[in-house]
């Protein structure tokens, strides 16, 4: 709960100190200004150095590969957030494309492709899957939602999209 309380209060400073630079900007009373930076001086100074660089830990460490097995335990794990349950996809903020019924999956190298390196807004998850983690998916997406391709996709195929400096 500690780590929380800092976490917050280092949350609120990022937060405060944009606000104090927004507020000045819109005719804010300097006064009121001053007395948000003060408090923000304040929360600075009640976060240790130790605190501080446990928070900075947190920050900038590269997050763990993914550990789920089985393309439709990923799916949901990982995909479904943007493509949705049923595979529909979505528009809104962004454009999700469709999974569900999609000729673009019949040859099973675009999926993958797709999956390793990303495409337009969607991240590449080739350092956060395994090629067997990759396989798996693409052939749960391949084989669900109307989909009907037969053909699987193993490790050994995902292995050469793989981009290699």
């Amino acid at each position: 709960m500690h780590t929380l309380h800092r976490l917050c209060a280092a949350g609120a400073l990022a937060l405060g100190l944009s606000g104090a630079v927004l507020a000045q900007s819109h005719g804010v009373k300097t006064q009121d200004v001053k007395n948000l930076q003060t408090l923000q001086s304040a929360a600075v100074l009640s976060i240790s150095p130790a605190d501080t660089q446990a928070l900075m830990q947190n920050f900038s460490t590269v997050r763990p590969r993914f550990s789920q097995s089985g393309g439709e335990t990923l799916y949901q794990a990982i995909c479904q957030g943007c493509h949705m349950v049923k595979g529909e996809g979505a528009k809104g903020a962004g454009f999700y494309p469709a999974l569900a019924s999609n000729p673009k999956l019949a040859a099973a190298a675009y999926p993958a492709s797709v999956v390793m390196n990303g495409l337009h807004g969607m991240p590449s998850f080739a350092s956060k899957l395994s090629d067997e983690q990759i396989a798996d998916v693409v052939n749960y997406v391949r084989s669900s939602f109307g989909n009907q391709y037969p053909d699987k996709l193993s490790a050994a195929d995902v292995k050469p999209f793989r981009v290699t400096p």
